[in-house]
């Protein structure tokens, strides 16, 4: 093929610019400088124009222009320029296209990719996948310094197929001048690990935490060419926590590369001082945790049976100060108000920590932030502590409270203590609210005292990031319960300065930094049809196998849709709205003589089938969709509403009417 004189100038003038703005040639000089210095040296033999091309391409240089050198019609120097990077990159499942990423020359980067797994044993037996079937799928999800990434979806097995490369800016406006290129010595400062949380998603779209690990990336800085290979060695979580469960290879690379390179000596010195820092404060705190409890014990000796909880033991088996699982968290734009927070964590699914073996023991569990978030569900504590956060960064003083429910079951909750001295429990499982008022067990007989509507029993300690009080009230039943919190005779606090000393800000403990939320990346409408259609489908199916036809209508279904809403709407800000214009819409939609019955359901997941099976357990549900009679019509209405992080909130409504044949 060839071109026109004029194309092929035109070819010619693009290549140049570009060869100058990436300063080819220099580095042509350098390398060739280099060549000369290294290999030929001792024999002043003739350096060949083969021997120059091979040294570019060893060194990446050859590559870097041919990635360089693209030709995109679509794209144009708006875009070029547009807003900066999500701060969440989700990759396709399709073959890699490469896009252009908005790079600050000005700033810092660490390249991090992952080329593949090896010795995840538990899927040594694990069958290839047939193309088209869906199968169990590794995720890796990644959090730096306010940067959250998540890869690919890859098939489980021995040798996980994990090929993705992020890039994690490393410079910040707060390390000084904004404008000014970050050096190796200001990088080493920055202590803050890159968190790698590996889940895996089941066929039926379950999720379970496999490993929680924390990359040290600063020896990038001492490495050769500013380039490193790390082999990480993942370990299980929980019971497991000692167990590996395989190894990930991973590549550190810096952009732009490093003028020059601290000596691993320096890296390995600074790495043991922070290590010996973070020790030792957390040694002092330990000391004053034993004293503060020995002192807790002396007031009175049935302290001892009160759930009073310093430390808690994290997806890794370390046990960390239990204010240090909570900060104040501000979701932007995501969450408008302290009670859509409430609902938005009610959402997240429930589930207990995994017990291997019987005994009916409760194994505690307490995630960190992102293992929580990326799994999308936990237990009562991590509910509790993310709610907490959020109340937090809503202006509020919010304090986790922990103690029993029902039976002595223990439990956690969230407290928020008004300016007002209003006391007002929150239930981080279900989203509601209740006023706290205490009974005055020294008032007489004839004083009506306020009912409890709240489900807990006892309470032994609160705590916030900043402060933490052990009950010391004669009785620890939340009913008789005052909080008044300067009252030490009350409340015994822990020193703030102690719990400052091993709680970030204040301190550089080996506590995980904590990530941000991630805007929902499910397309309500979209999903609220996939799932009514996928209900129809098996209403009909089920009516078949009774011997009954099925007639759908339509605008039955849609006259369901407000009160799906108001549903919702009750549930998060606590007031209901629209009823009477529901109520009107279906009476003028059912005739004289004909009977309406609808059966409202709610859902936390968004399979079809397993929701379906739930329904037909309920009798009232199971009338409905197995209706008889004279002139039967079914509806059904699916609507989701989202919420951060991929949370959702599905509500299902059946209904039908028939004519009443007596």
């Amino acid at each position: 093929m060839s071109l026109p004189p004029q194309k092929a100038s035109e070819l010619k003038e693009i290549i140049h610019q570009q060869l100058l703005k990436m300063d080819v040639h220099g580095r042509i000089r350098e390398v060739l400088a280099e060549t000369i210095r290294e290999e030929l040296a001792p024999e002043h033999q003739q350096l060949s124009t083969e021997d120059l091309i091979k040294a570019l391409r060893q060194r990446g240089i050859i590559d870097d222009v041919m990635k360089e050198l693209k030709f995109l019609s679509d794209v144009n120097e708006t875009e070029r320029t547009s807003a900066p990077k999500p701060s969440t990159h989700f990759a396709e499942r399709e073959p890699p296209v490469l896009k252009k990423t908005n790079i600050d020359p000005t700033r810092r980067y660490l390249y991090l990719q992952v080329l593949g797994g090896k010795a995840f044993l538990e899927h040594l037996q694990e069958p290839e996948p047939l193309p088209g079937q869906i199968c169990s799928t590794f995720t890796l999800c990644l959090h730096f310094r306010n940067q959250r990434f998540r890869s690919k979806p890859v098939p489980c097995a021995c040798e996980p197929d994990f090929q993705d490369g992020f890039l994690l800016e490393i410079h910040k406006d707060s390390l000084g001048d904004g404008s000014k290129m970050v050096d190796a010595t200001t990088m080493l400062s920055i202590c803050d690990p890159v968190h790698m949380v590996l889940i895996k998603t089941d066929t039926f779209g379950e999720t379970t935490l496999v490993a929680s690990y924390f990359l040290e990336w600063r020896s990038v800085l001492a490495a050769e060419n500013g380039i490193t290979n790390v082999a990480v060695e993942l370990l299980g979580v929980g019971t497991e926590s000692k167990v590996s469960v395989g190894v990930l290879n991973i590549r550190l690379e810096m952009y732009p590369r490093l003028n020059k390179t601290l000596s691993s000596e320096i890296t390995s010195t600074q790495f043991t001082l922070e290590r010996q820092k973070t020790a030792e404060k957390e040694r002092l705190f330990l000391v004053y945790a034993k004293q503060w409890w020995r002192e807790y014990l002396q007031i009175r000796p049935t302290h001892n049976a009160r759930l009073v909880k310093i430390f808690a033991q994290d997806e890794n088996g370390v046990n960390r100060p239990v204010c240090s699982y909570v900060r104040p968290l501000r979701a932007g734009r995501l969450l408008d108000t302290p009670r859509q927070a409430a609902r938005f964590v009610s959402v997240l699914g429930h589930e207990r920590a995994p017990v291997i073996g019987g005994g009916g023991g409760k194994q505690e569990l307490w995630c960190t932030r992102l293992a929580f978030l990326c799994r999308n569900k936990g237990d009562c504590e991590d509910h509790a502590n993310l709610l907490c956060s959020l109340l937090l960064g809503f202006g509020l003083e919010a304090f986790v409270c922990v103690g029993t429910k029902a039976k002595g079951v223990p439990h956690t909750w969230v407290m928020t203590y008004g300016s007002d001295e209003t006391i007002t429990f929150w239930e981080s499982l279900t989203g509601h609210r209740y006023l706290h008022r205490p009974i005055n067990p020294d008032d007489p007989p004839l004083v009506e005292q306020p009912k409890p509507l709240y489900p807990y029993r006892t309470i032994g300690c609160i705590f916030n990031h900043q402060k933490f009080f052990g009950n010391c009230q004669p009785s620890d039943a939340v009913e008789v319960c005052v909080f008044d919190l300067h009252d030490e005779s009350k409340w015994k606090p822990m020193s703030g300065e102690a719990i400052k000393s091993v709680c970030p800000p204040g301190s550089t403990s080996s506590v995980p930094p904590f990530p941000p939320l991630c805007a929902s990346t499910i397309d309500a409408a979209v999903t609220s049809n996939e799932i009514e259609v996928q209900l129809r489908i098996l209403v009909s199916e089920h009516r078949k196998d009774l011997g009954l036809s099925t007639v759908w209508d339509d605008q039955l279904s849609y006259l369901l849709s407000p009160a799906l809403a108001a549903y919702e709407l009750e549930r998060t800000m606590g007031v209901s709205a629209g009823n009477e214009e529901f109520q009107d819409a279906v009476r003028r939609a059912v005739p004289d003589g004909h009977t309406f019955k609808g059966f409202p359901i709610h859902f936390v997941h968004r399979n079809a089938r397993r929701a379906f099976a739930t329904c037909l357990r309920s009798p009232f549900c199971e009338e409905i969709i197995c209706c008889r009679g004279d002139q039967v019509r079914l509806a059904v209405r699916v609507r989701v509403f989202t919420y951060p992080e991929s949370a959702c909130a599905v509500w299902i409504m059946f209904a039908c009417k028939y004519r009443s044949v007596l």
